[in-house]
């Protein structure tokens, strides 16, 4: 996916700016294997499998590289496991870019400049390509695969800045915080005649990435005065990673300050059409595959927000940041965990009294918004509030408990005096009350056998919930074991069980990917049909066990000469397909004749000795002319009847045309 347009639209002193930057002896450049990469894939003439042979030479890189790979193509999709496939779904631009990001990461952990934050940035950075990789892929309004090697790079311009001026950006970072109103780019104008995101633009330009994502690189961090009814993609991909850019604002943030970055979140989502569930999901997922990556890159991840918890948790009173957390189990006694709530310290304490001589372990909460803050972190099993607490009252309480997931398992009971009980105002009330979440209410003041009673019906409610969150982890237990055992019946269903080989409906699927992988990167793709020589007279005359050697013995041959990246299956009795991708009519023919003469020294069993074995290889490539791959496989069978009539031979029905023909 290498854009083909022009540099982005800068003057001619912002030009010059940038080639003077660059010029510089310490200007941040890769280092070692991953230098070496870039310049690989700067050639036009590097094939994929060359790519990813060299990409071997780095084994830590290939790692990362698979699993941002397998993060691009989705669930949907077979899991990304060689180095061929991943630089296929995810193109030669984005490998390039995350060389660079992963080389930056590795010799910049620590720098000159002393009010920049390097272990921020990057763990600012690292959350940012993890959520930009998630929110691209979910929206599906553009394409994914360069989504995390963006969002890795889409402030480098900033480490840039700091690494060749450590002085006067440490200058320039003291300003900011003592004037914050002042805008960090504007800053970086007036002191270096460039500011971050047009260096990070320009160096995203040189990796080729597409030109929507390096517009966005640019202009994200200004995107107040764009206009909301443009659904174009330039606009969605700024928005998405202003969004990214947020997430990961929040997951580096002091954990004090989580909850008043939300707002934002939501604002921003909103924008694109996230709903505050699916975005709660997607960032949760981002936070969780932020801290899996942390310890492998060495980025300090810190402690993980769970976006579900902070999205509308109050502030915590005091008193209760200062109790200890043991103290807090509610676990703790005989019966149930039970939270009180109430302003009225009279009722309140009679509540717990009794509670607690039944053996229940019970903790209190003078106001609504200190008993939300309590619930969410004690997790009782059933709350009493009343519905005319202080600061929230018991159904708000309730509306806002219900939306994390911890709260929709509590079994609440709503406080109420018994004048609230009369009149269509106060049934209105009630209704309310069950329409918030409330399961069931009791009234003041409170008799000890309904309020047994009450109890009673909650802890069956809490039984049947425990019940059922016990046969939920069987049935995910069951589950899991159940795929592990599918995905063996599926390898076992696309396998030929005689030669090891993959089968025809695994042939039919691999050439369908491998033709999609071809048309994107525009690079060739051969494929040959091979039939055995006199096979039948095997079988006539030396029975099926010798034809079943026979096939043993040329698939052996086959997967000896075939290069790593071919693919052999067999489809029919003495017929194989190999799938030969990132190669040409002309390569695919020497292969084809070095598979015939190996073939051709196999002892095979004859009436009066043992005789010689031979194929007959019929060869096709994917071009102009080539609708589809059944059409390939076509040529390929059509090729390989003019090669039966000779025996013994190596044919193809298509002349040896040059690459440029091939990228159709």
């Amino acid at each position: 996916m290498i854009s083909e347009k022009s540099d982005p639209v800068f003057d001619s002193a912002v030009l010059n700016r940038l080639e003077e930057i660059k010029a510089m002896e310490d200007f941040p450049l890769p280092k070692g294997a991953a230098m070496a990469l870039i310049r690989l894939t700067q050639r036009e003439s590097t094939s994929l499998a060359v790519l990813a042979h060299a990409l071997k030479a780095d084994p830590i890189f290939s790692v990362r590289l698979i699993k941002v790979a397998n993060g691009a193509s989705g669930n949907e999709h077979r899991p990304v496991v060689s180095l061929r496939d991943a630089v296929s779904v995810l193109g030669v631009p984005a490998v390039r870019a995350l060389a660079m990001g992963f080389s930056l990461l590795s010799t910049h952990r620590s720098g000159k400049c002393g009010n920049f934050d390097y272990p921020r940035f990057w763990s600012h950075s690292l959350v940012r390509a993890v959520a930009l990789q998630l929110l691209t892929g979910a929206t599906r309004s553009i394409e994914a695969e360069e989504a995390f090697s963006v969002g890795l790079l889409a402030r480098v311009g900033e480490l840039v800045l700091a690494e060749l001026f450590p002085g006067q950006y440490e200058e320039l970072l003291d300003r900011r915080r003592q004037e914050p109103s002042r805008r960090l780019i504007a800053l970086e104008q007036e002191t270096f005649g460039i500011s971050h995101n047009v260096l990070t633009a320009s160096m995203m330009f040189d990796c080729r990435l597409p030109e929507e994502y390096v517009e966005a690189a640019q202009l994200f961090e200004d995107s107040e005065g764009q206009n909301p009814e443009d659904g174009s993609t330039q606009l969605v991909t700024r928005r998405l990673l202003e969004l990214a850019d947020h997430v990961a604002d929040i997951c580096v943030a002091p954990r004090a300050g989580w909850r008043k970055l939300m707002p934002r979140l939501f604002q921003l989502g909103t924008r694109l059409g996230f709903d505050a569930t699916a975005l709660i999901a997607i960032c949760d997922r981002a936070a969780h595959e932020w801290r899996e990556w942390g310890p492998a890159l060495e980025v300090d991840t810190g402690p993980t927000p769970r976006f579900e918890d902070v999205s509308a948790e109050p502030e915590a009173p005091q008193a209760m940041a200062n109790e200890p957390a043991a103290a807090a189990s509610p676990g703790g006694g005989q019966g149930i965990s039970i939270l009180v709530v109430g302003d009225q310290e009279r009722v309140r304490t009679q509540l717990c009294d009794a509670l607690t001589a039944s053996g229940h372990s019970v903790f209190e909460a003078a106001t609504g918004r200190q008993g939300l803050a309590m619930a969410i972190e004690l997790r009782p099993q059933i709350l009493l509030v009343d519905l005319q607490a202080d600061e929230m009252d018991g159904i708000e309480l309730t509306h806002r408990l219900r939306q994390f997931a911890v709260g929709r398992c509590i079994y609440i009971l709503l406080l109420t005096g018994t004048h609230l009980l009369t009149g269509m105002d106060d049934d209105e009330k009630l209704v309310q009350a069950f329409e918030a979440g409330v399961d069931d209410f009791l009234t003041l003041p409170i008799k000890p056998r309904v309020l047994a009673a009450r109890l009673r019906a909650g802890q069956r409610v809490v039984r049947l919930q425990e019940e059922l969150a016990r046969d939920q982890d069987e049935i995910r237990r069951i589950s899991a074991e159940l795929s592990a055992t599918n995905q063996q019946l599926q390898e076992a269903g696309m396998t030929d069980m005689l030669t090891g080989c993959p089968n025809h409906r695994y042939a039919m699927d691999r050439i369908q990917q491998e033709w999609a992988m071809a048309i994107r990167s525009q690079r060739p793709l051969a494929c040959m049909s091979i039939n055995i020589d006199n096979f039948k007279q095997v079988n006539d005359r030396h029975g099926h066990d010798a034809g079943d050697t026979v096939l043993k013995l040329v698939a052996g041959a086959l997967k000896d000469e075939m290069r790593a990246q071919d693919v052999l299956a067999r489809t029919g009795g003495d017929e194989f397909l190999v799938i030969c991708p990132d190669t040409t009519l002309e390569a695919a023919m020497a292969c084809a004749e070095r598979i015939r003469a190996v073939v051709e020294t196999l002892p095979i069993v004859s009436d009066a000795h043992n005789a010689c074995g031979s194929v007959s290889v019929g060869v096709a490539v994917r071009d102009a002319s080539t609708a589809d791959p059944n059409a390939l496989i076509r040529l390929a069978d059509h090729s390989v009847y003019l090669a039966k009539r000779r025996r013994n031979a190596v044919a193809t029905v298509q002349s040896i045309q040059p690459l440029s023909a091939l990228s159709v």
